[in-house]
């Protein structure tokens, strides 16, 4: 429990997860998708550490959150980890700062870490580490006695490889440790808990080439990122263990140099989990009840049972929704932005995300801007939500690069 309404932010993670699976969707025997939607009933999905899909950086944050297929640079470990194989550097790194949900509350905030290096013309590797900090919480019995203040956390520890595949191709894995505690080991409804830990991997593939567009000199790229692909979390021996979120992102970039100093690149990410779609369990007509069946669970009225496999909650994920294809379209989201580079030093950033209403209703515009000056490069993005009042309002994002190329050429020049 917590002591304010504001401190509710903190735990939403962890009570979803509980709330899940002890409160199952509310449906009449005969509802419909389209009964489901009139109602205004939400169908969100559901994930155990979903601080692993928020944006990091302030360049992709100011492009509606796009990245998959984007210019390589020392943020790409997120996005897609096979465009390290692209860059044009020998070793950068990058930190982020995100205050996030200041609107609610102002002690939550995620930090990233990035950095590569390149091996010889074909190979890089790379490593990155996200901390994701939800605040002081103060935590009371059922008495409301206090039984202390704490500082629940989550971070993930990544390490990849690019290699180049082709001339114009190549791709990328990363392995990824994932440790997120909660509760600080407090019983949380009656429930024992304990941190939750996972093993992931991604898998990734980049595509990039130089054409002729209309005239102008352009680049094309394609970018395909499988994320997240590991065992589920657990939190309590109580409850069963939760996805992580494995997601599809993948989209196209194209690039158009316009003159000596000035360029402009057009961006677009599609992203979908892989993970089960909510069922929408049967209730009795008169008491509304939910129906549970002789082994004590509950009964599915439409969609297919969440608690299965990884690989089968993957492949699953494409055909499980209650609302049929119609609903696994609205699990897409999308992401466009764009980039304009003066002199590679100045740079102006816009975007659009969306997300359909029935899926979490996340909309918003973004802005940006970015400055490199020798060494360093220095970028800022702001989210601009479409809904008045929401959690995402003020939500800026702050990222600072070191070019280690550049302080090389700048000690040679000094010699």
């Amino acid at each position: 429990m917590m002591n304010s309404f504001s401190k509710t932010v903190g735990m939403f993670t962890l009570l979803a997860l509980f709330l899940s699976f002890h409160n199952p969707s509310q449906a009449q025997n005969d509802a419909t998708y389209d009964d489901l939607l009139g109602q205004g009933q939400v169908r969100t999905i559901t994930t155990a550490v979903p601080f692993l899909m928020i944006a990091p950086d302030a360049r992709a944050g100011a492009m509606g959150d796009a990245g998959v297929s984007t210019s390589p640079d020392a943020n790409s470990m997120h996005w897609n980890p096979a465009k390290f194989a692209f860059i044009d550097k020998e070793m950068g790194l990058a930190l982020n700062y995100t205050p996030w949900l200041r609107n609610l509350v102002n002690d939550i905030n995620l930090s990233y870490l990035s950095g590569f290096m390149r091996i010889d013309e074909l190979q890089t590797v790379a490593t990155s580490l996200v901390f994701f900090s939800l605040g002081d919480i103060q935590f009371t019995d059922e008495a409301g006695n206090p039984q202390g203040t704490y500082r629940p956390s989550e971070f993930a520890f990544d390490i990849a490889y690019a290699r180049k595949l082709g001339e114009n191709f190549s791709g990328g894995i990363a392995l990824r440790y994932i440790h997120s505690n909660l509760t600080q080991g407090q019983d949380v409804g009656s429930m024992e808990t304990r941190p939750g830990r996972a093993l992931a991997a991604d898998v990734s593939a980049y595509y990039e080439r130089e054409l002729d567009w209309r005239n102008t000199p352009a680049t094309f790229s394609a970018g395909m990122n499988i994320s997240n692909i590991g065992n589920k979390i657990s939190y309590s021996d109580d409850i069963n263990a939760n996805f992580i979120p494995i997601n599809l992102r993948l989209g196209p970039t194209l690039t158009l140099d316009l003159d000596e100093f000035n360029s402009i690149a057009f961006t677009l990410d599609f992203n979908k989990l892989l993970v089960p779609t909510p069922p929408v369990y049967a209730r009795d007509s008169i008491t509304n009840a939910p129906i549970i069946n002789d082994d004590g669970e509950y009964v599915i009225h439409s969609g297919s049972d969440p608690n299965r496999s990884v690989v089968a909650g993957m492949f699953g994920s494409f055909a499980d929704a209650p609302g049929g294809f119609r609903e696994e379209l609205n699990e897409i989201t999308y992401a466009a932005g764009i980039e304009y580079w003066y002199d590679d030093q100045f740079a102006l950033r816009g975007g659009y995300f969306h997300e359909h209403e029935t899926k979490g209703n996340r909309k918003y515009f973004t802005l940006g801007l970015g400055l490199k000056y020798n060494v360093f490069g220095l970028d800022f993005s702001y989210i601009i939500p479409v809904m008045q009042r929401s959690p995402l309002e003020n939500v800026l994002r702050f990222s600072l690069t070191f070019d280690f190329d550049a302080l090389a050429a700048q000690q040679d020049r000094g010699q």
